[in-house]
């Protein structure tokens, strides 16, 4: 027998596939169970991707990994109620960050809600503003069946940006029972569907002009990429990127910029160039709202202008003049950091290999900023809102686009998403998780807050160390544990091949 819901799902799932998304996210649930059967049937004739994670929020940060590697939108199918609440988080960075996911949120129908019936609850609006799009779609039943191909493609559309950045996308599907039936098999559904790309949005080629001088510099945030390069190589300025710009290399790349911005020589600059989106430190923040602005519009992170006082922003931007030579140099005279975080963080930047690198939100990454040297590398992070949550999966979504993953992470880190090490029905992968372990919330000793109250308060609230033993975490989980307390060590340790967990002692 052949029930609407399925002949739905199977025509959703197969639109998806011939429109061209092919990575497909799914946690265990009833309301879902017709998505879940096209999705398996389509991934057992080798026609998408399937991951199957035991809870939501890890599928979800693991779905956004992936996305973020690839620039392709990641479907993540979830049953209905609590289920859908557990991607906020990763919907929350998925926008903030410009991360292309369509959301299939199964759900009872809609003459259920407000009624007490069981798991049912708001799924409409659960993520407010968060999304480039919400369909709330009415429940396939015999004769009233929504076509799926132009619902489809909008949701791809959206979801890729059109004249927005890319960003979460939910298709919230109601389902009555029957909710599945063993046809129509999704794979003959794909067979009778035409096939097309993936058409992702142009970039117009507006541009501005922009004057440098000696009192110019470029900053480059979280994802400038190459444009940002080019423009400070071309006027020969100094250029400030953030170890997650994608733009941390070349001849105008300064290691230690942040020791530069508390010398005199911060006084002398006048403008200052922005590419992405730089919000790692506050020097760099100050810098901005004190200086004349011009900013490169980003498709991934939208217009930034942190200060309110950008004179002018375009998608590309043109330098006018050249600055001395002399300028760029005064830049380089400050050297990299020495303290144990900064060798960690060397190390691992300078390791050999092209593995893609993740710095989690922690204290690490803030000292990388001072001490990496220029260096071309693909380099992640979940900049858009900073948090630390679900590190560990967006990780393994990273390796799963096919080159693996290295991601360097803080102790805390690591804990906040322990249960994403839950690596049962994963393919083998090369995902190494290298903690810079302090027992704590260090990074919080840099805040006001560290002054003002007692060190027995401060520790109680904000360095809370931890008793965790990792080592016995890794052997819980499935993944080799090796313990590291200097950079030769630590080299030998990232060697290693499969789920590897290297705890780095500080």
């Amino acid at each position: 027998m052949i029930t609407a819901s399925q002949q739905f799902a199977a025509s959703v799932v197969a639109e998806l596939v011939a429109q061209g998304v092919k990575n497909f996210y799914l946690a265990p649930g009833a309301r879902s169970q017709a998505l879940a059967i096209a999705a398996g049937q389509l991934a057992g004739a080798g026609k998408l991707s399937l991951t199957v994670r035991l809870d939501e929020r890890s599928l979800a940060f693991t779905a956004l990994g992936r996305a973020m590697s690839t620039s392709e939108p990641s479907v993540i199918i979830t049953t209905s109620g609590s289920a859908v609440a557990n991607l906020h988080p990763a919907v929350l960075e998925a926008h903030h960050s410009g991360v292309p996911l369509i959301l299939l949120t199964a759900d009872r129908p809609s003459e259920l809600r407000g009624i007490g019936a069981n798991q049912t609850t708001e799924q409409v609006g659960i993520f407010a503003n968060s999304l480039r799009g919400t369909h709330d779609v009415p429940a396939p039943r015999p004769g009233s069946i929504i076509s799926a191909k132009d619902l489809v493609a909008t949701a791809i559309s959206q979801s890729l940006g059109g004249a927005k950045s890319p960003g979460p996308v939910q298709l919230n599907l109601q389902f009555v029972e029957p909710l599945s039936s063993g046809e129509p098999e999704a794979v003959k559904v794909l067979a009778g569907l035409e096939k097309r790309p993936l058409d992702f949005p142009e970039v117009p080629e507006d541009q501005i002009e922009i004057e440098v001088d000696d009192h110019t510099v470029v900053i480059a945030g979280a994802g400038a990429g190459p444009a940002a390069v080019r423009f400070a190589e071309k006027a020969q300025l100094p250029m400030f990127a953030e170890p997650s710009s994608g733009a941390r290399y070349g001849s105008s790349a300064i290691t230690n910029y942040l020791q530069g911005l508390s010398t005199s020589l911060a006084g002398e600059i006048r403008r200052v160039v922005i590419f992405g989106k730089p919000t790692l430190s506050r020097p760099v923040i100050d810098l901005i709202r004190n200086s004349s602005v011009y900013v490169a519009k980003s498709r991934q992170y939208g217009n930034f202008d942190i200060g309110r006082n950008a004179i002018a922003s375009s998608w590309n931007l043109v330098p006018s003049g050249v600055a001395d030579r002399r300028w760029l140099e005064s830049w380089k005279a400050f050297q990299p950091i020495s303290e144990p975080r900064a060798i960690l963080a060397q190390t691992v930047w300078n390791a050999a290999g092209s593995v893609p690198l993740l710095f989690g939100a922690s204290n690490i990454i803030r000292v990388a900023e001072s001490c990496l040297e220029p260096k071309p590398k693909a380099v992640f992070s979940s900049r858009g809102l900073s948090g630390i949550d679900g590190s560990v999966s967006t990780a393994i979504g990273i390796a799963q686009a096919g080159s693996g993953a290295r991601a360097l992470i803080g102790d805390l880190t690591l804990l906040h998403d322990a249960g994403s090490m839950n690596i049962s029905g994963l393919p083998n992968l090369n995902v190494q998780l290298i903690i810079g372990n302090d027992s704590g919330g260090e990074i919080f000793r840099k805040l006001e807050v560290a002054k003002n109250i007692t060190p027995e308060m401060f520790s109680q609230l904000f360095l809370t160390p931890q008793k965790v033993d990792i080592e016995k975490l890794c052997q819980a989980y499935g993944w080799q544990y090796f313990s590291a307390a200097n950079p030769t060590e630590l080299g030998l340790a990232m060697k290693q091949d499969g789920y590897v967990v290297i705890d780095y002692k500080l």
